[in-house]
């Protein structure tokens, strides 16, 4: 078995918080009098540190993005977090992959606090050994912190360990780490941000995910095509 230990990112890998995230991201502009007419502009917000996020894609001070972060989460404490659906395969993949032997863990820049109660709320506790995110006053958002921080609590071996989540910061936070990374085409991550991450696997469905990681005859070889992408 070539990776023993598996760490899943939750948004745009095995949730879709589209409705959640951008509703939020909204109302918490609204407070600050910054009207936004299309939420599609704001799928950008999925996947970053969001405090970084107000503050390089509004133009917010320290000041200004600690407060943006606060009145999201008025609003994603109440009803946002539930906004969000799994996307399709996920539960048979993590079924799957516990069958397997492997041990599974969430590593999102999410604060924990949020983030349990997201995998709670689908039922998936038990998939998982624990769900890591950030601290509520911001510690461990940068996903190289984080992946850091479960390697040490976990007596993880990098080399045994795949990061599978959907943006850059999830490739370049195991990349930090030693630690080999994929990246799954359904979520957020545009094409050339996937490409420009260099990723050790590309998957296009969580399906993918299980015809590479369950296939013995494929073990080692990760220049093959699995789930319709080819890396």
């Amino acid at each position: 078995m070539r990776y023993k230990t598996l760490l899943f990112d939750l948004d745009g890998t095995l949730t879709d918080p589209y409705e959640g995230i951008t509703r939020c991201v909204a109302y918490a502009l609204s407070c600050q009098g910054i009207e936004v007419a299309d939420r599609r502009h704001l799928a950008g917000f999925i996947g970053p540190p969001l405090k970084a996020s107000f503050r390089e894609r509004y133009d917010m001070s320290d000041a200004e993005a600690e407060r943006a972060v606060a009145d999201y989460r008025v609003r994603f404490g109440d009803v946002g977090l539930y906004e969000n659906t799994l996307y399709d395969g996920i539960v048979e993949l993590l079924t799957q992959l516990r069958a397997s032997g492997r041990q599974l863990f969430v590593a999102t820049s999410k604060p924990w606090f949020y983030a349990r109660q997201i995998v709670a709320h689908f039922g998936l506790d038990d998939y998982f050994g624990k769900v890591y995110g950030s601290e509520l006053d911001g510690k461990r958002t940068e996903k190289s912190v984080l992946i850091a921080h479960i390697l040490r609590e976990e007596s993880l071996r990098p080399g045994e360990t795949l990061m599978i989540g959907d943006r850059r910061f999830d490739v370049q936070g195991a990349r930090h780490n030693g630690v080999p990374a994929a990246a799954v085409s359904y979520g957020y991550g545009s094409s050339q941000e996937l490409a420009e991450a260099a990723p050790d696997h590309v998957f296009d469905s969580p399906a993918g995910i299980a015809s590479y990681l369950l296939a013995n005859a494929a073990a080692g070889m990760s220049r093959q095509q699995y789930g319709g992408v080819l890396r």
